[in-house]
């Protein structure tokens, strides 16, 4: 909303000098607040007339006066539209500086990306989850590295910020930090927010990522097929650490669980469902959203097997779970001795609950994607795409039958 500007030169008769001269003011008034600005012109008082705000009379000393008075009433009016024009919200102080002819402090990328990050920080828990926090401060990182790289610069100002600017940033990301097509978009969706934080408060004139085309390109679901799934299941492991690890891992292909979900997973979060089975009811730490999973029989025995179990006890969880870095190492020795040749990872738990578990069984990708708490549709629909593949196969694995059978 545009700040009307008012002003009105006055004599300061406090401001008196020995000869009784007065001294005349600017008076500038924008959004309630108020600056004087001297002009450096000197009155005798009796000459200076308030109703008007102007030197009396038609002396020569009134003339010329009064017009420098015009001369500084135009340039306020000036300063005024030039403000209104640039689209930036007008205040006394940037009034003050354009008079003064004072120079703007430029607005600098890293310090408002730094002040995003320390208000995220105090947030998590809150608002926001760590793992959140985390990824935004190795988006601050890659952002300061690149600015080094490109500039020799630890920081700059936001007008230099362009669309060439970002389609330098994704060049180095992708040829100088080696990041894959997806984590650099991910980096710049991070970035991006920054960007327009920057124009939502006028520092930046216009998005540097207008016209630019963020888009994902589509990864391939792996999961578990039945047979080795089953494999897993019926596999004696002689080190207990595996059994462990294995019973953890299954629970979350029968749940849909992510690590960090049946890491905090609490005996509390077990209620009764509206058929009178029990049921998950978790806030899912990546999106903060409520997912509601009713718990599959072999789920169940699983839960069963570790309530007694020293860590469930003490820290009140439902399994005894690692952290994920050893996880993900038992995982690879686990999918060695069953002879799985897939890169077995805590996270392909999720993925197969989606497709071998669920889609595969005809469970209805709506309730698959509510369970899964994803907030897109889309997203579920890629697990589909893998469903697909596994029908095409087996329907090809069906032609070659009936085909050996007539010829």
């Amino acid at each position: 909303m545009e700040k009307r500007m008012s002003m009105i030169f006055h004599a300061r008769k406090l401001k008196a000098t020995k000869g009784n001269l007065v001294p005349i003011y600017l008076r500038v008034t924008i959004g309630g607040q108020r600056c004087e600005l001297t002009t450096k012109q000197l009155i005798s008082e009796e000459k200076w007339s308030v109703h008007t705000g102007k030197v009396k009379g038609t002396s020569s000393e009134a003339k010329a006066i009064n017009s420098f008075l015009d001369t500084l009433r135009g340039k306020a009016h000036a300063i005024h539209r030039a403000i209104i024009q640039e689209g930036k919200s007008i205040s006394i102080e940037l009034f003050k500086d354009r008079w003064f002819g004072i120079a703007e402090k430029p607005v600098m990328l890293m310090e408002v990306f730094q002040e995003h990050n320390d208000k995220m920080e105090k947030l998590v828990g809150q608002d926001y989850a760590y793992g959140t926090f985390q990824r935004y401060q190795t988006s601050l990182q890659h952002t300061r590295d690149f600015l080094i790289w490109k500039f020799k610069e630890n920081d700059i100002d936001l007008k230099k910020l362009n669309f060439k600017f970002i389609t330098d940033y994704e060049f180095y990301l992708k040829s100088v930090r080696k990041c894959g097509h997806n984590s650099t978009m991910k980096y710049l969706a991070n970035f991006k927010k920054i960007v327009l934080i920057c124009v939502k408060n006028d520092w930046l004139e216009k998005d540097p990522f207008f016209a630019y085309k963020m888009q994902k390109h589509e990864v391939d679901r792996t999961a578990l097929t039945e047979k080795e799934l089953s494999d897993i299941i019926n596999k004696k492991f002689a080190a207990d650490r595996l059994n462990q690890v294995r019973d953890i891992f299954i629970f979350c292909c029968y749940t849909g669980l992510a690590y960090a979900d049946v890491h905090k997973l609490k005996r509390s979060e077990i209620v009764d469902g509206i058929d009178g089975g029990k049921w998950l009811l978790i806030k899912r730490q990546k999106t903060e959203s409520r997912s509601s999973i009713p718990i599959l029989p072999t789920a169940i025995d699983l839960l069963k097997r570790y309530e007694d179990h020293p860590q469930c006890v003490n820290k009140g969880q439902l399994l005894p779970v690692l952290s994920n870095q050893k996880m993900n190492s038992y995982l690879k020795e686990i999918a060695d001795q069953c002879g799985i040749a897939k890169t077995i990872t805590f996270h392909l738990a999720r993925h197969t609950f989606a497709t071998t578990i669920t889609l595969s069984n005809g469970v209805p990708i709506e309730s698959v994607s509510k369970m899964l708490c994803h907030r897109d549709l889309k997203t579920t629909q890629l697990y589909a795409k893998v469903v697909d593949k596994k029908i095409s196969d087996d329907m090809n694995k069906l032609k070659e039958l009936l085909g050996s059978k007539t010829s």
